[in-house]
Order: structure tokens, then C-alpha cells, then sequence
């Protein structure tokens, strides 16, 4: 399992994945950057780092884990590798299990680097604009623990588009499903059946009641894993054509 994990590690080296997974936490600080500048007084470090987490489990986590889990499949699927990946003398599962567990952890990636880059963005423009800079204490545990639940809360949502994208040779699937369930995620997001939704779990972390977060956080997580087994044995038993 660690070699065929390590031999995935390579392949990201020399894919898009990694350029996907610095481009939405850089977008994300770029945009609390231009916030600053805009400030015509100063604000809670609270405020700043919720606004940017808000962004991220609302709209840019479910997007990225849509193209992350296309673009994982696609090296496969492109060069139509899987006949000699599924011939080498490893088990099976261990093929569908290592990407899984990179995409899991370019996703846990992104999430720690919106945090770390929106405070950089943060203070570079109070040094920019001094009069908007951020006061108050930065709890920076506290905001890295959310991300972390968010992380786990999604990867429910992350095992039914890696197992859509690893399955359908085409990327279109994949793409339909994760735009279709971002967007009834954001339609429904006051509705109490939201949280049943696993394009809406990440941002039910931030829900002010305890039993949205609670729930999200089980299921996105606990039942997350058992749908992530579920596809690696589906995918390693099934024949490909």
C-alpha cells in the first residue's frame, strides 16, 4: 500500500491537482487582500478568518473536490491506463485506496493553506493600510480545529465524486454530479433536510445550532468512510472496458 501511495505522490508532481490545490486558497486570500483594502476600519481577526472559512466550505470545497477528484481519474483515464495499472502484481484495492487517500489529503491540504494564506493576506494588507489592519486575538487553534471538521465532514461528498469520476471514463458525470449538488446545497441551505445533503455538510460545521454540526460531522464523516470503502470494493471488483 505505501509504495503504490508513494507512486501516487509522484503522479500529482506532474499534474494539474497540485495547481488546483494552490490556485483556491490563493483565490480565497486574495480576495480578504482586496477586503482589507477596502476597510475603512478595523476588524476582528474573527471576522476575517470566518468570512474566508465561510467562502471555502460553502462554494470552493465543493467545487474543488469536484475538478480535484476529475483531474485524480483523468490520469488514468486519459492515457487509458488502468488495463496495466489493474496487471501489476499488487492487490487491486490498494490502486483505488491510494488515490483516495491523496485526494482526501490534498483536500485536508487546501484547507489548512486557506487558513495559513488568508492570514498572510490579512496582514500584508494591514501593513498596506495600516487604519484597516486586524485587532483582536487570533485564535488560530480554534479556526484550524473547524477546518479540520470541515475536512473530515466532507468526505462523504469527496467518496461519491472520486467514485463517480474513477468509474465513468468520461469526465462529464463527475462534473454534473458536483455542480448539481453545490448547487441544491446552496438553495437548501436554510432548509433543516439540508443537512442531509453532502454537498452542504462542510458549511453545517459553522451552524450556530449544535445538532447541524453534529449531524454533518457524523455523517460526512462516519458514513463518509463506509461509502469510500464501499467504492474502492466496488471499484477493484468490477472489469474495465
Amino acid at each position: 500500500m505505501l509504495a503504490v501511495l508513494s507512486v501516487e505522490v509522484r503522479k500529482l508532481n506532474r499534474s494539474l491537482a497540485l495547481l488546483l490545490s494552490a490556485a483556491a486558497p490563493t483565490l480565497i486570500a486574495v480576495f480578504a487582500f482586496a477586503m482589507v483594502l477596502r476597510s475603512e476600519k478595523p476588524s476582528e481577526w474573527s471576522m476575517w478568518i470566518g468570512s474566508a472559512t465561510a467562502i471555502w466550505a460553502y462554494f470552493m470545497l465543493p467545487m474543488c473536490v469536484t475538478a480535484l477528484t476529475a483531474l485524480v481519474a483523468h490520469m488514468e483515464h486519459g492515457p487509458r491506463s488502468w488495463d496495466h495499472l489493474r496487471a501489476l502484481p499488487v492487490p487491486r484495492w490498494t490502486l483505488y485506496a491510494s488515490k483516495a487517500v491523496c485526494v482526501i489529503g490534498l483536500v485536508g491540504i487546501m484547507s489548512a493553506a486557506v487558513l495559513a494564506m488568508t492570514v498572510g493576506a490579512v496582514v500584508v494588507g494591514g501593513f498596506v493600510k495600516p487604519e484597516a489592519a486586524a485587532v483582536g486575538r487570533l485564535d488560530l487553534p480554534a479556526h484550524a480545529w473547524i477546518l479540520a471538521k470541515m475536512t473530515a465532514a466532507a468526505v462523504l461528498m469527496t467518496a461519491l465524486q472520486f467514485w463517480t469520476a474513477i468509474r465513468f471514463a468520461s469526465f462529464v458525470p463527475g462534473l454534473v454530479l458536483g455542480i448539481g449538488g453545490t448547487f441544491f446545497a446552496v438553495v437548501a441551505t436554510s432548509a433543516k433536510q439540508g443537512v442531509f445533503m453532502p454537498w452542504q455538510m462542510p458549511v453545517n460545521i459553522l451552524a450556530t445550532e449544535a445538532w447541524r454540526a453534529q449531524t454533518a460531522l457524523m455523517l460526512g464523516g462516519g458514513l463518509g468512510m463506509v461509502v469510500l470503502a464501499a467504492a474502492v470494493i466496488h471499484l477493484a471488483r468490477r472489469e474495465v472496458r
